[in-house]
């Protein structure tokens, strides 16, 4: 444990450092030069007034008073200084902190740990503890070093007037540390005990101010239900602060009485010597300045090593954080990431998200050859996402393996894998920043490269392919139109900002798969229900469109709706994990087996109901049918 606490202080000391040398430097000689100025002072405070009993001369007292003058400037000017230092090193340390850790978090090429709520738990605590704990032990520890100083002065001056004093004051401390780290350790481990009551407070009042649930909050009457569930979790981290103060103050107050009790002694002892002559009146007032210096710096030193421990243990979630190694495991000697020649195979791929879960796929074989369409359709859960996710290695399969021309998918760095693949998918992402942004994020390379200025080009092309470009273009400002409204389109722009705009569900889902088709140019391209938002007229508008982007392309087509997936090369049907058909749709409806049952059915629902409205409007009378609209 102590030498998990000495490299989580040499981690902090580094971060200091590294963020700013020049404040780290700066906050400790104004530490030291604090610590010294009450000894300076109330050894000054002692010769003038022994200088005024003795009835010295204002020649004699000048030293003492110009001394006692430049300590209570130092005292004057050193606060702010230090304050400033220590600002600054604040700032530069939250930067630095924040980078290291969503470094961290980005350094996990997979999706497991963002599906797993104590990574979620950790995260958070990180983020807290990543910016306070560094300034926090920072701050503490230069106390620390000040106090000690200024401890060290009044110790020696009570020495000389009164040892016993001394050893009643450092014995009355003993109790206070034990009390203290004890309670450090209990507000730490009540931090991490009450973090998913607080994630999930956070996530409550999150949907009481989001305007993607507005509409379901105000049209269902959630929003008294959701603030109740958010004052409950509330409450509950308020109870085990609550615990933890009463606890705190019994403590507290218990130590308070006794440091109170040897102060008392301690004056009484010195009032009485003074009366009796073998005190001087200087002696008295350096008494009383090191009673109370020596108690102040004990509480100080105690309570800032308390703050110093407590900041260790809330700094270990940040360091498990930002040393946790990646939840996928990389290869020492990366296989060089070849062009897609021949195909994709799957040999016998078996996946399930969680030992403690059933299988999701058992034992898979399927090959997406080169410059073909493969489409896999099959009913909610068969498995035809997390298949997708496999191909993009976002998971790794329990058994099995998944080869690109050969290469296994785990011998190749997974950057480079993901560079050579363009995807829709279904659960697509509405960021809130401008259209452009919004469809340059499938290809950061080609608009943000200054040797390829035709970025904005190649974004209009994938949205006029998408079917969203004069809706785009038609917006307020255009592409450069923020797709939000819970940020001002042009902050700062007059003294009336007006938020951004929002698309419908189905624009949303066209921008979506224009910016999937930024990268329409890679060897694979992965469409996951690339038309479920839309309405029939533009769905089959991607779909030619979408058809002719297909043509000499190695492509996945994932949808629902089999009447898109018909022109595929191969239709492979999902069932309960495996593939229970494969073939073209001619040879599966021959099969007459569930893709042939599912597209009967499917049609049935475009065709017989169609139709038996029609009987229904022909056995109307012309005078009762109502008019279509």
């Amino acid at each position: 444990m102590r030498r998990s606490l000495f490299r989580r202080v040499s981690a902090v000391a580094e971060l200091a450092w590294r963020a700013h040398p020049k404040a780290t430097a700066g906050s400790a000689a104004a530490a030291l030069l604090t610590g010294l100025v009450p000894l300076a002072a109330t050894w000054s405070t002692k010769l003038v007034l022994d200088g005024l009993g003795h009835r010295a001369g204002p020649a004699a007292l000048l030293p003492a008073a110009l001394a006692l003058a430049l300590t209570g400037l130092f005292g004057a000017v050193l606060p702010p200084t230090v304050q400033y230092a220590q600002e600054q090193l604040q700032r530069a340390v939250r930067l630095l902190v924040q980078d290291r850790l969503f470094r961290a978090v980005n350094a996990h090429p997979g999706l497991s740990r963002f599906e797993n709520p104590v990574f979620h738990d950790r995260v958070r605590v990180a983020q807290q503890a990543g910016q306070e704990a560094p300034q926090r032990l920072v701050r503490a520890s230069l106390s620390v070093v000040q106090q000690v100083i200024t401890l060290a002065g009044f110790v020696a001056m009570l020495a000389v007037l009164s040892p016993l004093m001394v050893v009643l004051v450092l014995l009355a401390a003993v109790p206070s540390v034990r009390v203290q780290l004890d309670l450090s350790r209990r507000r730490a481990d009540m931090m991490w005990n009450v973090s998913a009551a607080t994630r999930w407070q956070i996530f409550f009042a999150g949907l009481l101010t989001s305007p993607n649930a507005a509409k379901e909050i105000r049209l269902f009457g959630l929003g008294d239900h959701l603030r109740a569930r958010m004052l409950r979790e509330q409450r509950s981290v308020d109870a085990a602060g609550q615990a933890l103060a009463r606890r705190t103050l019994r403590s507290q107050g218990l130590l308070s009485l006794l440091g109170a009790v040897v102060s008392a002694g301690g004056l009484v002892w010195a009032v009485t010597s003074a009366a009796s002559g073998r005190l001087s009146i200087g002696d008295v007032s350096v008494f009383i300045a090191g009673l109370i210096g020596v108690q102040g710096s004990l509480g100080t030193i105690v309570g800032q090593a308390a703050d110093v421990h407590n900041s260790l243990l809330m700094f270990g979630h940040y360091h498990d954080v930002a040393a946790d190694t990646p939840d996928l495991p990389t290869s020492s000697a990366p296989h060089a990431m070849p062009a897609l020649r021949e195909g994709i195979e799957l040999r016998d791929v078996w996946f399930r998200y969680d030992e403690s879960q059933p299988w999701v796929l058992r034992g898979v074989d399927l090959i997406i050859p080169q410059g073909r369409c493969v489409a896999l359709v099959g009913l909610n859960g068969a498995g035809k996402s997390t298949l997708v996710k496999l191909l993009c290695r976002l998971y790794d399969p329990g058994r099995g393996s998944i080869h690109w021309d050969g290469v296994d998918l785990r011998d190749l760095r997974p950057a480079e894998l993901r560079d050579r693949i363009g995807a829709v998918f279904q659960d697509y992402m509405s960021y809130d920043l401008t259209a452009a942004e919004n469809i340059g994020l499938g290809d950061l390379a080609a608009t943000t490269d200054e040797e390829r200025p035709a970025g904005r080009e190649l974004i209009e092309a994938a949205a006029r392919q998408a079917g969203i470009h004069e809706k785009l273009a038609g917006l307020p400002l255009g592409y450069d139109t923020l797709l939000s409204r819970i940020f001002f389109d042009r902050p700062g722009d007059g003294d009336d900002p007006q938020p951004g705009l929002v698309l419908s569900g189905g624009q949303w889902q066209r921008l979506a798969l224009a910016r999937a088709l930024m990268r329409a140019n890679r060897d694979l391209l992965i469409l996951d229900e690339p038309s479920s938002g839309l309405d029939a007229q533009a769905e089959y508008a991607v779909h030619q469109s979408l058809r002719q982007l297909r043509q000499g392309r190695t492509s996945l087509l994932i949808s629902h709706r089999l009447g898109a997936v018909r022109d595929a090369d191969e239709i492979v049907v999902i069932a309960d994990g495996q593939i229970a058909e494969r073939g073209s749709h001619a040879e599966l409806i021959g099969l007459d087996g569930a893709y042939a049952r599912l597209f009967a059915l499917q049609a049935q629902g475009y065709e017989a109901e169609p139709l038996a409205a029609e009987a229904s409007w022909q056995t109307t009378a012309p005078s009762t049918r109502p008019k279509r609209t």
